[in-house]
């Protein structure tokens, strides 16, 4: 569900540029960085992506499911301006930090624990960096969020011969902030680090509920609190020429906070319907450690690769398919021109989980009455992502 994809350059960096941060995406990355850029700046550009989970039931000559939609895109746009006169920089940027989309056949076996799962997370993100000394800058900004959740899953185990399903949808906005520090402690030697706070969110809208002969559709509003993660991440760059930058990094987001939502109805649903619906996920934090380099030419040209490793944050208990997690590889490279006014870069991603497979779950939500089915099985993952980011200077 995270998105940490927000600059074509970064993403050809394996993500490792919290330490580098030398363009207007670093108002995600490191808002501290945009105290190395001069003039009015602005960067915008779209991350792209082929997703592709996988799903086989236990058991001998099993059929392999796959979700519905597996393309998907986000938008960025990142605006910097630093005054000559001043030691201050001022940043705006526009982007998707989250967001998801996953639709499973009705046929999977796990039908009343998950089918369906949207989530859009919009973020305005003004921020203010200051240099408190040649190579030393912090900033700090506000992030005002906005999400549209819905989820999904059957009420029986099969769709028919009875229309069947309990949903609910719902969107809200909440505010944190984020953080950076950018440190360039030798010539050849940076560090950098960045904090996002965790914000809590209050969804608002309804639950749709049917269970034909039994129940007719009904719906009643509804609200679910739901909190996205605090994420830390620290890192260092090594430059041992001009015409070179090494960089790793440790990232750090807190999943814990998605341990328990409860779904409030305003209202007594038909029997057997409950009112207030727990969902239990009992999410675990997670690291992302990243590395990339880049080869930079007298040209203005540059070449990129890198590499994240992502470990899995969903535990067996309570294994979601909307979720689908498991630890994550990611492999990228990249090209990109930067000019006096004009920069592009383009990146390529892979991503790759090796097979888990999941025993002894139960249902993270039983909305009706329990059908016997789990989320068992195994999961595998793959996928495919273009990112183009395009720049100006004035």
């Amino acid at each position: 569900m995270r998105l940490p994809c927000q600059d074509a350059f970064a993403t050809a960096r394996g993500e490792a540029f919290v330490a580098t941060a030398d363009n207007p995406s670093a108002i995600y990355y490191n808002p501290a960085g945009i105290s190395q850029l001069d003039g009015l700046n602005a960067r915008f550009g779209a991350y792209s992506i082929y997703m592709n989970p996988r799903y086989t039931p236990p058991g001998a000559n099993q059929n392999t499911f796959e979700i519905e939609n597996k393309l998907a895109a986000a938008p960025q746009v990142f605006v910097t301006y630093s005054p000559h006169e001043l030691p201050l920089s001022f940043g705006l940027g526009a982007y998707a930090p989250f967001g998801a989309e996953v639709a499973w056949p009705q046929d999977t076996g796990f039908r009343t624990i998950a089918t369906e799962a949207r989530v859009t997370y919009l973020t305005l993100n003004p921020v203010l960096a200051v240099e408190l000394a040649p190579g030393l800058s912090i900033g700090a900004g506000a992030t005002v969020n906005y999400g549209d959740i819905t989820l999904e899953q059957g009420l029986l185990r099969t769709e028919r011969p009875f229309d069947n399903q309990f949903k609910f949808s719902g969107d809200g906005w909440s505010v944190g902030s984020n953080l950076g520090l950018l440190w360039k402690i030798h010539e050849k030697v940076s560090v950098g680090g960045s904090l996002r706070t965790a914000s809590r969110m209050t969804a608002e809208g309804q639950t749709d509920m049917e269970q034909q002969p039994i129940i007719q559709r009904t719906k009643i509003d509804a609200e679910a609190e739901f909190e996205f993660p605090l994420i830390a991440i620290a890192g260092i760059s090594f430059r041992p020429t001009p015409a070179w930058n090494i960089e790793f990094n440790a990232d750090y987001t807190d999943w814990s906070c998605f341990d328990e939502v409860l779904i409030t109805q305003r209202t007594q649903p038909p029997f057997p319907v409950a009112r207030d619906i727990p969902v239990t996920l009992q999410w675990q934090a997670s690291w992302m450690y990243k590395a990339g380099v880049t080869r930079y030419f007298q040209s203005g040209w540059h070449l990129s690769a890198g590499y994240a490793f992502n470990e899995n944050s969903v535990p067996d208990d309570y294994y979601t398919p909307l979720a689908a997690d498991m630890d994550r590889h990611f492999f990228s490279a990249g090209a990109g021109y930067k000019g006096k006014n004009v920069a592009f870069d383009i990146a390529y991603q892979f991503g790759y989980g090796p097979d888990r497979v999941v025993t002894g779950s139960r249902p993270s939500s039983t909305p009706g009455r329990f059908s016997g089915q789990s989320a068992d099985g195994t999961y595998e993952f793959t996928s495919h992502a273009v990112m183009v980011t395009f720049g100006l200077s004035f």
